[in-house]
């Protein structure tokens, strides 16, 4: 089973937040401290606290850089990250935000991507948080990202180029079929940086996917809004997949067998150990009315189910397929009720109980001997069966 870190964007997604919530879950803070100097800068202090947003206690992470020139070419920074000894994956997922960067920045100003010269993109921390998010995922050893949709609040800020509306153009030329949610907040909740390390790195947007928690991570941007905890929220579990089944569907076309053999064939087939059984009209050829006869199997007795379907049928061959299904959990209990007692299949998906079946054959043949109608028999069984 894979880990899958789910961000959970609450009060948006930014570099700093991503650490510090990574942080929060359990990543190691030495290794995020190795990064400035894997990447050759000098200088570079990283400090965390505590802190409130709304109540809720996160993690809170500042990066300070005592000699920095912001400046950075993206021929630069592509060279710092290429010679940096950084973790396999971490280094391609590095180099594919600042690809990204360049791109969108280029797209935006008319300049090839290669001409691009980052400003506040281009400062230690932005390298930093970059190499920083995908070396804290390879410590926290996750496979999988998925992402919440992002918050969308307008406003307005000043940065090297001008006056910009919110989002930054350049963030919202890194979000093109991502989800987006619209706030009444007046801020900047999702940062160009916040925008490319989730492009780059989230596979799936939307819900939270199936798994089973294990920790979860609150990192905390540095304003304090009066409508949302200001915080990333990083859910971190273990991949949930329902359990997998080979079957075999056993089935061939007939259109002279009598109506009358039809329910022979068929109790033949679970006979010889099919799961399901079932019957769909079809139209033959030369216009003739027909059925098709198909049964669902286990490998093992795939051989046994076809012997029964042409033994009791006019088929001259049966065609096999080979399927993969997913399963629940399944076991058969009796429960009492009044008169006599009931099987009751129960399903469960990891442990928990999505489906109680009480058996309707012994419903009916309660229902008969007591004088009962069926569903009252039904009913009282399925309530015995939650009860227990």
């Amino acid at each position: 089973m894979s880990r899958i870190a789910y961000l959970d964007c609450v009060g948006g997604l930014a570099g700093d937040m991503l650490l510090a919530a990574l942080l929060d879950a359990g990543a190691d803070l030495e290794r995020l401290r190795e990064v400035s100097g894997l990447l050759g800068l000098s200088g570079v202090s990283i400090a965390v606290e505590r802190v409130e947003r709304q109540g809720i206690g996160a993690l809170h992470m500042r990066i300070e850089a005592s000699d920095d020139h912001a400046h950075r070419d993206y021929r630069e920074i592509r060279g710092l990250v290429e010679g940096a000894d950084l973790p396999p994956r971490a280094r391609s997922q590095a180099l594919e935000v600042f690809a990204r960067l360049a791109e969108v920045e280029g797209r935006i100003h008319g300049v090839p991507a290669d001409d691009v010269h980052f400003h506040e993109l281009g400062a230690i921390d932005t390298l930093v948080d970059v190499c920083g998010a995908f070396v804290l995922l390879d410590d926290l050893k996750v496979e999988r990202v998925t992402c919440s949709p992002l918050p969308f609040a307008r406003g307005l800020t000043r940065a090297a180029h001008g006056v910009l509306p919110l989002p930054a153009p350049a963030t919202l030329g890194l979000l093109e079929g991502v989800p987006l949610v619209g706030v009444e907040t007046e801020a900047e909740l999702v940062t160009p940086t916040g925008a490319a390390i989730a492009a780059t790195v989230v596979d799936e947007w939307g819900a939270l996917p199936p798994l089973t928690l294990e920790r979860v991570g609150y990192g905390a941007g540095t304003a304090d809004f009066a409508d949302r905890p200001n915080v990333l929220r990083v859910v971190l579990g273990t991949e949930i997949a329902p359990a997998t089944g080979t079957v075999v569907l056993v089935e061939t076309n007939l259109d002279d067998l009598s109506p009358e053999l039809v329910p022979d064939a068929v109790e033949r087939c679970f006979a010889a150990g099919a799961l399901d059984v079932w019957t769909v009209p079809a139209h033959m050829k030369k216009g003739r009315p027909g059925i098709v006869l198909s049964a669902l199997a286990r490998p093992s007795a795939e051989g046994d189910v076809a012997r029964a379907m042409l033994e009791e049928t006019t088929a001259l061959g049966v065609r096999v397929a080979r399927l993969q299904r997913y399963e629940l959990e399944r076991e058969e209990r009796a429960v009492e009720v009044a008169g006599g007692s009931i099987r009751v299949k129960i399903a469960r998906l990891d442990g928990r109980v999505v489906n109680v079946a009480p058996e309707h054959d012994d419903c009916a043949a309660l229902a008969k001997s007591t004088g009962r109608a069926v569903k009252s028999v039904w009913a009282e069984a399925y309530a015995r069966a939650h009860e227990s």
